[in-house]
């Protein structure tokens, strides 16, 4: 099947599932319910579906002639990718097909621009195994970073809503604010192990971490290391949660979309290196 095909493929599944997340969501729970009689495990497969079109769209962009294409919107299709397939998994066991009416649009937006807008930046197919291991490692850290945040967001907006004590039906439909919490730190914790390990590897594997092209990427994976490490301490110290959570968590995110999306968009981009 062709890229154009199987693109267009994932993208209407993706829609579709999180429109159906949505109306879940947003349905008030004491009325019929208007999924199209789907349950959340069917609509769970839809996604999944949706991520194997989308992994074979990526296998025909990412994998080329000249060895790994890691161009921008290759790069950001392949992170989206990973963040559809880690939440639709999530969601099997865990409450967090929330997360999906969010964050399965994005997917699709992806997929539109790898498309669109091709782009080339070949990673030689004999360069060193342990550099695109780093590499994985790094999409795998923003991938569950980017969740976290997301998480973040709702936890925001269910605290507002109860403190102004406007508990609607989409709050009513979101886990208590005490699941919300755990979540997020599980999501933060295991996000941090795999930045950590990111950032290990590119010191071992990479010849000069802070050369010019890597100098800004490498400063802030690694302010956004200490901004996540804080908030772990914190909460494990003084059981920080609610608004300071959210608040580290977002900042955290900043400085590591800056690293990730806004370094690599920069040299690319704009600088078309």
């Amino acid at each position: 099947m062709t890229q154009i095909l199987t693109g267009i493929i994932a993208l209407v599944l993706y829609s579709v599932a999180g429109l159906l997340l949505a109306r879940r969501l947003f349905h008030d729970r004491t009325k019929p319910a208007k999924s199209g009689g789907l349950s959340k495990g069917q609509i769970i497969a839809i996604g999944l579906v949706a991520v194997v079109f989308h992994a074979i769209t990526l296998y025909q962009t990412l994998f080329v002639a000249g060895g790994l294409n890691i161009g921008f919107f290759n790069a950001v299709s392949l992170i989206t990718w990973l963040i559809a397939l880690l939440v639709l998994l999530a969601a099997i066991s865990n409450p967090v097909e929330s997360l999906g009416v969010f964050l399965l649009p994005l997917a699709s937006i992806a997929i539109s621009l790898e498309m669109i807008f091709p782009s080339t930046h070949t990673l030689p197919g004999v360069q060193a195994l342990e550099l695109k291991l780093h590499i994985m490692m790094s999409v795998l850290a923003y991938s569950l970073l980017s969740i976290a945040a997301v998480q973040a967001v709702l936890l925001a907006i269910q605290d507002k809503h109860l403190r102004n004590k406007r508990p609607g039906g989409f709050i009513r439909a979101l886990p208590p604010m005490q699941t919300m919490e755990t979540l997020l730190f599980q999501l933060i914790g295991l996000g941090l192990a795999v930045l950590t390990l990111s950032l290990i590897s590119g010191a071992m594997y990479l010849e000069d971490m802070f050369a010019q092209h890597l100098v800004h990427k490498t400063i802030l994976s690694m302010t956004a290391w200490i901004v996540f490490a804080i908030l772990l301490w914190g909460r494990w110290k003084f059981g920080w949660r609610g608004r300071v959570a959210i608040r580290w968590t977002l900042s955290g995110f900043f400085v590591l979309l800056l690293a990730y999306v806004g370094s690599k968009w920069v040299v690319e981009i704009m600088l078309g290196r």
